[in-house]
């Protein structure tokens, strides 16, 4: 027992900076997401092409390559390296959170493209009978729809982010995992260490979909009153 606890105190240590990096990933892969979907949904041909070609690359490239490519591969570039963005881009965290958030905010895209494709045209008649603009439209009604269809899905992008977090460690942050193989190389009991970290990632996933159905339910239309 004194091991177990020694195990999970140790990989404790690492669990803000992986609830930091699934944080901030979220964020910045929700903004993303949502920006592609609407200009795949509304945008000039151009812009839907261009949303296309960035698809087929985060969606297609694993995601070990790209942030591999992010964090090692732009280095050797003497323009990167002299550009403003080099303080960021020399930074191991915002390298992952980078390639996380540029990979899930693909995906997500596509879950709410969907969302909008779902928002039914008598809505967005009745929102241009009562003169709606196409801006105030969007927020309030079509907006609101697309985030309501898309949660279940987005839910479970969510879960798959938070396992994605797990590949920053390959670039010496020191998170869950990164502790955890630090471990093992130590003892070399990778069953039992492996097993605890895994508990963590599960207890954290299963707090993220206890609050997903948590804001579905809050989301469900009322009954209509009699």
């Amino acid at each position: 027992m004194e091991f177990y606890a020694y195990v999970l105190l140790e990989l404790a240590k690492g669990l803000p900076l992986t609830l930091q990096i699934v944080g901030v990933s979220l964020v910045c892969s929700f903004a993303l997401g949502l920006c592609l979907a609407l200009a795949h949904h509304y945008g000039p041909v151009w812009a839907q092409m261009l949303v296309r070609g960035y698809l087929a690359i985060f969606r297609g490239l694993p995601l070990l390559i790209q942030i591999y490519v992010i964090y090692f591969g732009l280095a050797q570039f003497a323009v990167v390296r002299g550009s403003i963005l080099w303080p960021i881009l020399r930074e191991p965290f915002w390298c992952a959170v980078i390639a996380i958030s540029a990979c899930a905010g693909a995906y997500a895209s596509e879950i709410f493209r969907g969302g909008l494709l779902s928002v039914s045209s008598k809505d967005i008649d009745a929102a241009r009978a009562f003169g709606m603009s196409r801006l105030l439209m969007l927020r309030r009604i079509v907006l609101p729809l697309t985030l309501r269809q898309a949660l279940p899905a987005y839910g479970n992008e969510i879960i798959y982010l938070v396992k994605m977090s797990a590949v920053a460690s390959i670039i010496t942050l020191p998170e869950v995992t990164a502790r955890a193989f630090t471990i093992v190389t130590e003892t070399f009991r990778v069953f039992e260490v492996l097993a605890i970290a895994g508990a963590i990632y599960l207890a954290i996933n299963f707090i993220a979909a206890f609050a997903v159905r948590c804001v579905e339910k809050a989301l469900e239309p009322s009954p209509p009153r009699n």
